[in-house]
């Protein structure tokens, strides 16, 4: 079997330059996760390694399939300095592990809630999963393995994970657009919702 990390780890670098920092997360049951960060300008991303692994089975199989199944990594994208951020570094390793701990198969329109702000002084405590291929393509791995997917991840704040929940993503995302919400600030109010 092939060890996909490595792979994964060299197209974020191609993408996304190199690391500044990385820290790695063990929880009980699951493989060891690793979130790298990446400075491009005014922006900082988080990247997890290690989701991609193993690939995420449906729930409801009776079996898990050990090499066919969807493989992602997680991407977050903030702008630095307002808030302390890089304390994002094990929510998103948790986020990371719900696949293995949980059975959850994450998917672009999918919510992922960590129950806490995603770091101090956060509004938001989950994130949409949204749409991968624009900042980090998707990595082709040899047949039968599906590809390894790179999923960014816009922050919610409670109300609107709420009202995604009734309207569904694509509103949701519709309505942070009409509304010019910029999505990497770490301090933003919740978008206009009636």
């Amino acid at each position: 079997m092939v060890d996909v990390l490595p792979l994964v780890e060299a197209r974020l670098r191609s993408a996304l330059g190199e690391p500044d920092a990385r820290a790695a997360v063990t929880f009980l049951g699951t493989d060891r996760l690793e979130v790298l960060r990446f400075h491009e300008g005014d922006v900082v991303r988080y990247a997890t390694l290690g989701m991609s692994a193993q690939p995420m089975s449906d729930p409801t199989a009776m079996l898990a399939d050990p090499v066919g199944g969807p493989r992602a990594e997680l991407v977050l994208s903030v702008r630095p300095g307002t808030s302390d951020t890089d304390k994002v570094l094990r929510p998103l390793a948790v986020l990371a592990a719900s696949p293995q701990v949980e059975g959850v198969v994450v998917a672009p329109g999918s919510s992922l809630d960590v129950g806490e702000p995603l770091w101090p002084g956060a509004p938001f405590t989950s994130v949409l999963v949204a749409e991968p291929g624009g900042l980090v393509e998707d990595l082709d791995l040899d047949e039968p393995l599906d590809p390894v997917r790179f999923l960014p991840l816009l922050p919610m704040t409670p109300n609107e994970a709420a009202w995604k929940r009734v309207h569904g993503a694509q509103a949701l995302q519709e309505r942070w657009l009409t509304n010019g919400t910029d999505l990497r600030d770490p301090s933003r109010k919740s978008v206009p919702l009636d």
